[in-house]
């Protein structure tokens, strides 16, 4: 028998999204490089521009940083991971997501809700987790170059060495600074920081899959410097005096981790994993005359083992882990005293997985851990994922998390201001108060269909989060302190997202997202709107791309956001020239980039952030007098540097 003929080579093209919601059973999604490069991305906290799940915003109108919130809930109730060690907690809270250069990052996968029993106890409203550029895959060289209008000036360098079959190496060097003093809105102070940050990260991987062998060996190091206050403060004269108002913030960090895994080889279910971390984190920062210090160190091991009941219908993961935290703390501002403490716990957990590869699928978890501060405790989390008919998907989440409060870490945006900082409560496991505990619980439905031919998809969200106990910041007292007290009365945030992803037409997506927030918490004995918090808010994102001719394309991205009005926290006792009303207005905010590319190894990009040139009228109160009652910063509901403008480039070596 002879063929009549031959078929010639058949080749099919695929475009993924960069944003990519997951076919699994919690509600996930995954960013990859791609979505980073949409943006200037210049470190972790910055690349959830163009994702309508995460909210960014300013925490201060001194430091620069931004914060994320992801439910209307700010970043300490979300487990921030690594690889899927705990990562940002603790002493970085405030600023740990600045100290993760976007060029280092794979993907990233956000999850709304209760997250895996895995990863631990502490999270609430949800898990975001990173995953680092693997040596195994990365390319010989890579190099980014940026440049913005606010004097910002950036360095990335990635060298990969492929040193047998088994073993790849990779050292990646990071570097920024700011050299100019920005005051665009003339109040005297800083728009941003001054400073500077070198990041060096040196990963090694061995990889031996005939015999069914992984692993990872990370170490980092960290310098971070940043100055503000006002225009002509100079540290080296009139720092900790009342000459001019200035801060510094100081910070050294070292990080190591290994990861280790086997998979069965006659058995590929069955597997082995085992996940080691250490951090040192030391930071000397001082705001006026309010010093703050904080050192911790922290040991994380995490052992997982993960097979089957009977058949592969039924799944579980099983394990033990151990966290060990020591800080040492001196708050300035709360009697010159020092908070130090030693925090452990230890733990087992089981999650089973039932999942028919058809249109059920039920993950139940749970963990048993002791703590010298929280005792012994249990933390349950459940999700279902079940698809009714052909496209749609409805998920469904409960879980429980417990976490201490780092309160001067968390918040120490506050030391710049006026503020006098009072602990109402007594006799509780941490700063004199209790842990806090939350319940959250959630559904989401999604529908994919075909508009006009292309594809497109909708995904109603709805979480609502219960405290039984919350540390309350409360401004709402008194313009001249901030209160922290155990929760008396209710705390609660709802939160709802409709989210529209559509193919217009090749390469055109577009993406919109409404969302609703409706966080209330008890301050003293009123409930009140959670201060700084848009009740509803718009988000809509444009990516095209035009056709590849010999590995040139064009890209061209945008993405405008819109914030309802938001509650702001009383300043009534303030004189009439620092008040400020209940609320503020609504604002919009467009941020626009182009790139070039022109081949596989070389690309250029320009771009511009709040390109509406939108600012917040009145930044910082009682500016013309920062050691007096009535000086604070930290009342930031909006764009505080006007419009950026940048550009780029980006070189590799494949």
């Amino acid at each position: 028998m002879q063929p009549e003929a031959a078929l010639g080579e058949l080749v099919v093209t695929v475009n993924r999204r960069n944003t990519e919601r997951n076919k699994g059973i919690t509600n996930s999604q995954t960013m990859n490089s791609g979505e980073l490069l949409k943006a200037a991305c210049c470190n972790l906290a910055e690349s959830f521009e163009t994702n309508p799940s995460i909210d960014v915003n300013f925490s201060d109108a001194i430091s620069g940083s931004k914060q994320i919130k992801m439910l209307g809930l700010t970043s300490p109730y979300i487990l921030i991971a690594e690889e899927n060690i705990p990562s940002v907690r603790g002493a970085s809270q405030a600023y740990g997501l600045s100290f993760t250069p976007g060029t280092w990052v794979e993907s990233i996968q956000v999850t709304k809700g209760a997250g895996s029993v895995v990863n631990g106890f502490e999270s609430i409203s949800g898990q975001i987790n990173t995953e680092l550029i693997k040596p195994g895959n990365d390319i010989p060289f890579f190099l980014n170059l940026y440049g913005s209008t606010d004097a910002r000036f950036e360095m990335n360098a990635h060298f990969n060495e492929k040193i047998s079959d088994k073993w790849s190496s990779s050292l990646f060097v990071h570097g920024n600074t700011r050299v100019k003093k920005n005051d665009m809105n003339h109040d005297g102070f800083l728009d941003n920081p001054l400073g500077s940050q070198i990041n060096i990260m040196n990963r090694w991987q061995y990889q031996n899959l005939e015999k069914g062998w992984i692993a990872f060996l990370t170490a980092r190091y960290m310098k971070d410097e940043k100055q503000t206050g006002e225009l002509d403060f100079d540290s080296k004269q009139h720092k900790l005096s009342t000459l001019k108002w200035g801060s510094e913030l100081n910070t050294d960090k070292f990080d190591a981790s290994t990861k280790v895994g086997y998979v069965f080889p006659d058995q590929p279910y069955k597997s082995l994993g085992w996940q080691n971390s250490f951090s040192y984190h030391k930071q000397n920062s001082y705001f006026g005359l309010n010093q703050f210090d904080i050192t911790q160190r922290s040991v994380y091991s995490n052992l997982i083992y993960n097979s089957i009941i009977s058949n592969t219908l039924h799944k579980f993961a099983t394990g033990a882990s151990f966290m060990y935290d020591d800080y040492s703390e001196f708050v300035a501002n709360y009697g010159n005293q020092n908070f130090d403490r030693t925090d452990t716990s230890y733990g087992a957990f089981f999650e089973y997985t039932y999942d028919n590869a058809d249109n059920i699928a039920l993950v139940l978890g749970g963990r048993i851990d002791n703590s010298n501060r929280l005792g012994t405790f249990v933390t349950p989390r459940m999700h279902l994922r079940y698809n009714p008919w052909e496209k749609t998907t409805v998920r469904a989440s409960a879980g429980r998390g417990k976490r201490i409060a780092n309160i001067f870490a968390e918040n120490q945006y506050l030391f710049a201001s006026s503020r006098k900082f009072n602990i109402l409560n007594e006799g509780g496991k941490a700063y004199g108060m209790d842990p806090e505990i939350a319940w959250n619980y959630g559904i989401s439905v999604s529908q994919d269909f075909t508009f006009l031919g292309k594809n497109a998809n909708v995904t109603l969200d709805f979480y609502r989060t219960d405290f039984q106990n919350q540390i309350v910041v409360d401004l709402d007292q008194s313009a001249r302190t901030v209160n922290f007290y155990n929760l008396e009365g209710t705390s609660y945030a709802n939160s709802f997202q409709a989210e529209l992803n559509y193919n217009i037409i090749k390469h055109l997506n577009l993406r919109t997202a409404y969302k609703y927030y409706d966080i209330q918490t008890t301050y003293g004995t009123k409930d009140l709107e959670r201060p700084l918090q848009a009740k509803h808010r718009l988000f809509a994102n444009l990516e095209f791309s035009t056709h590849e001719h010999n590995g040139s394309y064009w890209k061209f991205d945008a993405t405008w956001n819109w914030l309802g009005a938001q509650r702001l926290p009383y300043t009534a006792d303030n004189s009439a020239e620092n008040q400020l009303p209940s609320y503020t207005n609504p604002f919009s905010t467009v941020n626009a980039q182009v790139t070039k590319v022109f081949s596989d190894k070389f690309e250029m990009y320009v771009g511009g952030e709040n390109i509406g040139n939108y600012q917040q009228h009145r930044v910082i109160l009682g500016a013309d007098n920062p050691f007096g009652s009535e000086f604070d910063s930290t009342i930031v509901y909006g764009p505080i540097f006007g419009q950026m403008y940048y550009a780029g480039l980006r070189f590799k070596v494949k």
